[in-house]
């Protein structure tokens, strides 16, 4: 297998995969029509550099050869992986995958970032593209959710963790896979209780930051609550606090319209909370922070701590290990 990898889309996300790729010594071809993409895709890139290398304690591969090709044509082909990641239009990503088909490789891996779609959607015309959705920064955070075909998401995952990523297989196609369901629980709340006055969108984070986020990073959300439980566990802490699902204290169900006042509302309160750091001011003390947290996870192996040891034993010479 050539370890070159085309990148379809050059924003945020799809900046981020080529970053992932690049610095474990993949070559990336890279399309994107935007004038600014190489810019954008440098300042990511720098990031990705400053920060993915303090994971590990063991030299990670040269790094890999950045092209921007004029077309997706020439992008795709003789890759070993295609990502998508253009904007999240249905209509768009079937004209961008249809071309994707007719020139890349027949056993390249087709991935689509969507954080929406399902691949019955993304193939509704023809078509064999899977689901790799990441999330941001995608150089460091990793985990990428794999939906679709077995055999094709199979060597996807065997792909994903040679560049120190966490697939995650999801069991059924479901609207917005998994983790973006979670988070969307969280943002809907959150936006009620901002619009009722109840906390401002810096009281929200502090609320997530100082508390069940710390536990979140090593324990998740079960394995917290089994905790929870004390010495009877699981079962206990459900007999104990499963009633209460039953009380209104929750929105869940219903979202506040975004109304402009609404949009001015949080605009203006997350200017106030961090409108002092430019975004990639805010971008490095982020990374910063990840880095130090996972490496703190490395010493237990907990989280994705224990992805970075595997990872790291790969990148080791073979004498060494």
């Amino acid at each position: 297998m050539s370890k070159k990898a085309a990148i379809v889309g050059g924003g945020v996300i799809g900046g981020g995969w080529a970053a992932r790729f690049l610095l474990n010594g993949w070559d990336v071809a890279l399309f994107d029509p935007d004038p600014e993409a190489e810019r954008k895709i440098d300042e990511v890139l720098s990031n990705a550099r400053r920060s993915l290398p303090a994971l590990y304690d063991q030299a990670m591969p040269d790094e890999g050869r950045l092209t921007f090709r004029g077309s997706l044509a020439e992008a795709v082909a003789g890759v070993s992986w295609v990502q998508e990641s253009v904007p999240e239009r249905l209509d768009l990503k079937h004209k961008v995958f249809a071309q994707i088909e007719k020139s890349a490789p027949a056993d390249a891996v087709l991935g689509s970032s969507t954080s929406g779609f399902k691949p019955s959607e993304l193939n509704a015309q023809g078509g064999r593209a899977i689901v790799a959705h990441p999330f941001n920064p995608v150089y460091l955070l990793p985990l990428v959710e794999l939906v679709g075909d077995a055999a094709e998401t199979g060597r996807a995952a065997d792909i994903l963790r040679g560049i120190g990523m966490f697939p995650l297989t999801v069991r059924k196609e479901i609207d917005a896979h998994i983790a973006d369901r979670l988070l969307e629980a969280v943002w809907r709340e959150s936006l009620w209780l901002v619009k009722d006055g109840v906390a401002t969108t810096e009281e929200i984070d502090e609320a997530i930051r100082m508390g069940f986020g710390l536990r979140w990073a090593q324990m998740g959300l079960f394995e917290t609550y089994r905790i929870a439980g004390g010495e009877a566990g699981m079962r206990h802490f459900m007999a104990q606090f499963g009633p209460a699902l039953a009380w209104p204290w929750t929105k869940l169900m219903d979202v506040p319209e975004f109304t402009d006042e609404l949009v001015d509302l949080i605009s203006d309160q997350s200017d106030a909370q961090s409108g002092h750091m430019s975004i990639r001011a805010l971008e490095r003390l982020r990374d910063d922070n990840l880095v130090g947290i996972m490496r703190v996870l490395k010493a237990s192996g907990s989280g994705a701590g224990g992805v970075i040891n595997k990872h790291e034993a790969a990148l080791r010479p073979e004498k060494l290990r």
